[in-house]
């Protein structure tokens, strides 16, 4: 196979089928497109990409028909392949990426295989241009003020109760002390062992490893905020973002709850699941990312799932609140916000919100190398002190529903 060619063996062994079911689903432009695009038409391709997109855009993303995720990621497929033939690696990258994001699973393994061929040639092609030689270790952050970081913290944070801290928590005991009855616990030194503990603290590292890939990034407060949108960016873009003096709640850059180590496998390898994460017989759910400045803010929320958070760079604040509390968290009456607080806890609203001011929670700073469990349903506020990266496990222990 020349080296100017992505190869793609499963749409090669399954276009005809896939086609054929877009053809059933009204697809009969995308077909057309699509054999075209399969021939090597660039324009082609790039309106296959388009209508596919658009089908993914044409209401909810559940009742999106999951053939034109596929159709989706067949169509970046054969963008990438007509941009790398012209040697454009980094349009390529990036239309892979997308379909990783958007479109289903079927064409995964071809996706993947495909970036590593991409990433494998922009590393060599960097490396000719800047000799090659190791750059300094760059650090996110040096100095911290616990102090001025207090003065941003919710009223009462850190002044009541905090969260039990273990080191050398046996299985045994997570199940029996924590995991059973339902309560939160700092895990000390579990992820010793962990590549991440190490690199990730090199900026220089994240840039290297993933600097061209996309990501989906949220701007703005947080998610319940009218100014708050999605972008795609680079993560190279991300991290200048991060660097910048520019800090306001507006423009914060938050990749957050992101399924990046699906994504980019070379990020996967430097970490580990935590054993209890497989406490009750329980299986992974979701491992998600949080990556991103001082100042980002997920608001009070609780979750369905175990959760244990894993703080690998910088500091972050969190207040827990039990799941008896629900009804004096004065959560969101929307079905797709129930889960949410309408309380802001920076601001809190006495008159409107006054349940929430007696109520007793639990919080804690959780620092580089530590995890923090989370049982289900109980509510939590984050808040990062640092520029911070986090990753998060989802599991759940089927026959026992945590909304049950």
């Amino acid at each position: 196979m020349s080296a100017a060619t992505l190869e793609t063996p499963i749409l090669d062994s399954e276009l005809p089928y896939l086609l054929q079911q877009i053809t059933e689903e009204g697809g009969y432009t995308f077909t057309s497109m699509a054999t075209r695009a399969a021939a090597g038409d660039t324009r082609a391709a790039e309106a296959a990409s388009e209508l596919a997109w658009e089908q993914l855009h044409s209401g909810p993303w559940h009742s999106v028909v999951p053939i034109w995720r596929d159709a989706y990621a067949m169509a970046c497929l054969h963008v990438a392949k007509c941009h790398f033939r012209s040697r454009e690696l980094v349009p390529a990258l990036r239309a892979l990426d997308m379909g990783l994001i958007m479109g289903g699973l079927t064409l995964r393994d071809d996706l993947n295989s495909c970036i590593r061929k991409v990433s494998d040639a922009l590393r060599e092609r960097d490396s000719g241009v800047d000799g090659g030689g190791r750059q300094q270790k760059a650090e996110w952050y040096k100095d911290f003020n616990l102090a001025e970081a207090v003065k941003l913290l919710p009223e009462k944070s850190l002044s009541v109760k905090t969260v039990v801290k273990r080191c050398g928590l046996s299985l045994e005991g997570f199940l029996r002390e924590h995991f059973l009855p339902g309560l939160p616990v700092i895990i000390s030194d579990s992820m010793n062992h962990w590549p991440a503990k190490d690199r990730w603290s090199d900026m220089n590292y994240i840039k290297k490893v993933a600097g061209f890939r996309t990501v989906p990034v949220e701007v703005g407060k947080n998610y319940l905020s009218s100014d708050w949108k999605q972008e795609l960016i680079t993560i190279s873009e991300f991290l200048e973002r991060i660097q910048s003096a520019d800090c306001s709640p507006v423009s914060t850059t938050y990749l957050a709850q992101h399924q990046l180590f699906d994504q980019i496998q070379e990020l996967k390898q430097d970490i580990v699941i935590p054993d209890y994460c497989f406490s009750g017989g329980g299986e992974i759910r979701s491992l998600n990312a949080w990556f991103g400045p001082p100042g980002t803010v997920t608001p009070l929320h609780h979750d369905p799932h175990h959760n244990i958070l894993a703080q690998v760079v910088g500091k972050k604040y969190i207040r827990l609140y039990p799941s008896f509390f629900s009804e004096e968290l004065y959560p969101h009456v929307e079905t797709m916000l129930s889960n949410s607080s309408q309380v802001d806890l920076d601001d809190v609203d006495e008159e409107e919100f006054p349940k929430i001011l007696d109520l007793e929670f639990v919080d804690c700073i959780l620092e580089e190398g530590e995890m923090l469990y989370i049982p289900p349903k109980w509510w939590h506020y984050v808040r990062s002190l640092t520029t911070s990266f986090s990753v998060s496990f989802w599991w759940g222990v089927d026959g026992n529903s945590p909304a049950s």
